[in-house]
C-alpha cells in the first residue's frame, strides 16, 4: 500500500495531443507531442494497436507530469498517459469536461 504522502508526490495534468506518430520498429508505441500549459514535451506511449496516430491528435488526455525521463526503443519519454483496459479495448484517461492543457488533477 502507499501512503497518502507518497501519493500526493504524483501530478497529474490535463494535457493535449499536438503531434502523433508511430515509434520505428514497433507496433504498439505511439510518439505523441503534447501541450502540458506550461510547456510543450513528448511522450512515448504503448497505444497504438488501438489508436491511429490521427485519432489521438487534438484530444485532451491525462498525464503524469513529473515521471522522471525514460528512452523507450531509443525514443525519449517526458510523462506517461494514463489508460485503462477492459478485455480488448484500451479507454483513455480524459477530462469530462473543456479543461485548458495543464490543468490540474487531484
Amino acid at each position: 500500500l502507499v501512503d497518502y504522502s507518497e501519493f500526493s508526490k504524483i501530478k497529474m495534468v490535463v494535457a493535449q495531443v499536438l503531434e502523433a506518430e508511430k515509434v520505428a520498429g514497433s507496433d504498439k508505441l505511439l510518439r505523441l507531442q503534447i501541450d502540458i500549459g506550461d510547456e510543450k514535451r513528448q511522450i512515448v506511449a504503448g497505444v497504438a494497436e488501438y489508436y491511429k496516430p490521427e485519432d489521438i491528435i487534438g484530444k485532451k488526455i491525462v498525464v503524469v507530469k513529473n515521471l522522471k525521463p525514460a528512452k523507450i526503443r531509443g525514443v525519449e519519454s517526458n510523462g506517461m498517459l494514463l489508460a485503462a483496459k477492459k478485455d480488448k479495448e484500451l479507454f483513455l484517461v480524459v477530462p469530462s469536461g473543456d479543461l485548458p492543457p495543464g490543468s490540474t488533477i487531484s
